[in-house]
């Protein structure tokens, strides 16, 4: 299994028999002219409607495949959020296959089960080639800056949207959302996700939680392109005293075998 990094949440996993690419927003390394050239089919996701997580610039991907003798293209086979329907980012006709949390689809490559979100949209656990592989989507922790010691409650503006957020909720929410997919699976081959330094001191608390309560067995972080790759970093030092191994991305385009 070859896993390559594409640009902040988007990821191109690649076994013996199929592609996956996770969360498409832009591609700096040119890494997707590679993907839609190999002759394998090439499953593609969007866990929510949010630009940095979905990007219409897809559904032209099916137009860019090489045409083989017979005629025919390889396969290229959508798989999206419901809620990026729901805010008209696209139409029905566009995807293969919505799913909502709680939704499930295979074939005889992928097994696809949509996982809850605290944000929008959903998280996927994507069975294949033998391995197990979590992708969080905006799945996170985001509010728990504001959980120090000395907070006692109420409610908080948020910098991002100028809301009031209350953030032991936030926080409930979140852990809530990992004890459904408990229910599912308590182990991963493969995790990605968010350690955005945006959020403020504590920004790895999200990140922490799941590998406290989930066996990974790799751990890449994700959705850190505004704070730098070094930040996602500072994850490093956790994973490691869990023996987790952990990828240090250091550039666009850059792969990790497995």
């Amino acid at each position: 299994m070859k896993i390559t990094f594409v640009y902040h949440s988007c990821f191109a996993v690649e076994t013996g028999s199929c592609i996956l690419v996770f969360d498409y927003w832009k591609d700096p390394a040119g890494v997707i002219p590679s993907v839609l050239s190999s002759p394998k089919p090439v499953y593609v996701f969007s866990s929510h409607f949010h630009e940095d997580h979905f990007n219409s610039e897809i559904f032209r991907w099916r137009e860019r495949r090489p045409v083989s003798p017979d005629g025919s293209r390889p396969e290229v086979i959508y798989i999206l959020s419901k809620d990026i329907l729901r805010h008209r980012r696209a139409e029905k006709g566009n995807a293969d296959i919505w799913l909502a949390k709680g939704g499930r689809w295979e074939d005889g490559n992928v097994c696809v089960t949509a996982s809850g979100s605290n944000d929008s949209g959903v998280s996927w656990i994507v069975e294949t080639g033998g391995r197990r592989i979590f992708h969080a989507g905006d799945l996170n922790n985001w509010y728990s800056r504001f959980l120090t010691d000395d907070f006692r409650g109420g409610l908080v503006r948020s910098t991002e949207t100028g809301d009031l957020v209350d953030p032991l909720r936030e926080e409930k929410f979140y852990l809530g959302e990992l004890k459904d997919i408990l229910k599912i699976t308590d182990s991963f081959d493969i995790v990605m996700f968010p350690v955005d330094s945006r959020t403020g001191n504590g920004y790895t608390k999200g990140a922490r939680q799941f590998i406290d309560r989930f066996r990974t067995g790799l751990f890449i972080p994700m959705h850190f392109s505004a704070g730098g790759f070094a930040s996602a970093w500072r994850m490093k030092e956790f994973a490691d005293a869990l023996s987790i191994p952990f990828w240090s991305i250091s550039r666009n385009g850059e792969t990790f075998e497995l």
